[in-house]
């Protein structure tokens, strides 16, 4: 097989847009339409249905996806072994992370890295969804469940915990809150909760029948924005509320406990730019572990329990 109409072949099939996949590859559209033919030609056959909302793989071209998969994976390993480039660690590295993690904590600690390898390009994509790392969509995700499926490896990174806040100024305006009895009037600022991606972040119902109205948005940087600024009350990530004096920790008896693995594609690993980067994230996860989870309420606070759901 061609690898050069391989790797454009896998493109499109990933971006599901022939445009989409030239600007990804950094070819015009011509170019990437003129390989696609060739290939179709090489095989005598059809590999995408091109319609103007996009290509929709064929069923020649679902047989070809493992297929070209696999040298993309041979391909790879040679440039592990052979590619000078990568022994200079050089090229990009996309990290798909949930935005929370990704905002508060990778954004402030990547420029490090970067900074060590000038040759280095790292991409953080910190937004609320999930990246396929077999379509190449991410090199490195972290995940708030462990990879089940698929030739992923994950490893895990840390717990986390999830508590109740409210802003200062808020709560000097409508009232202390010292149980679930007093949220009867306030506003809940939550996630939109057709839009999780993940079971993880299945945690309204603790509070929701309580309060009297919600005011729902799908990032959690968004959720906290909101809270800060006195919109509501809201279950936070703590390592990103910890960040700001204006919050308060309230409800010390609702918590939550989740967990951040760190998922990579089998056939990638073992290349440096990605192995650099995986270890430099653990590490740092390691070195701030304890930020992660605060402590559980003294003896006595309620009921002191960490919800897990």
């Amino acid at each position: 097989m061609n690898w050069d109409h391989a790797r454009i072949f896998l493109a499109v099939a990933r971006a599901g847009q022939i445009l989409a996949a030239a600007q990804r590859l950094g070819l015009d559209h011509a170019t990437v339409t003129r390989r696609l033919t060739a290939l179709e030609a090489d095989f005598a056959a059809k590999v995408f249905e091109r319609r103007p909302t996009g290509c929709t793989l064929t069923a020649v071209g679902e047989a070809l996806l493992p297929i070209a998969e696999r040298v993309e994976s041979e391909m790879l390993r040679a440039q592990a072994l052979l590619g000078g480039a990568d022994l200079r660690l050089e090229g990009t590295v996309r990290i798909g992370a949930p935005d929370a993690f990704g905002t508060y904590f990778l954004a402030p600690r990547l420029g490090r890295l970067a900074e060590r390898h000038p040759d280095l390009l790292l991409q953080l994509v910190p937004l609320p969804r999930t990246f396929s790392l077999s379509k190449r969509e991410a090199d490195l995700a972290i995940v708030l469940e462990r990879p089940q499926h698929g030739r992923l490896v994950g490893r895990k990174l840390s717990d986390y915990s999830l508590s109740v806040y409210a802003a200062r100024a808020y709560l000097a305006r409508t009232g202390p809150i010292a149980g679930r009895a007093d949220l009867k009037d306030r506003t809940l600022v939550t996630y939109v909760q057709d839009l999780a991606y993940s079971s993880g972040l299945d945690y309204m119902d603790a509070l929701a029948e309580a309060a009297g109205r919600r005011f729902e948005c799908a990032s959690a940087v968004g959720q906290l924005e909101a809270v800060k600024a006195g919109a509501g009350i809201g279950i936070l990530h703590d390592y990103a509320a910890a960040t700001h004096p204006d919050l308060v920790r309230i409800l010390p008896d609702v918590r939550f406990r989740r967990t951040y693995w760190l998922a990579v594609h089998a056939d990638m690993r073992d290349l440096r730019r990605i192995a650099e980067t995986d270890r430099f994230i653990a590490e740092e996860v390691r070195a701030c572990r304890a930020q992660f989870l605060v402590a559980d309420p003294a003896p006595g606070a309620r009921s002191g329990r960490v919800a897990r759901r």
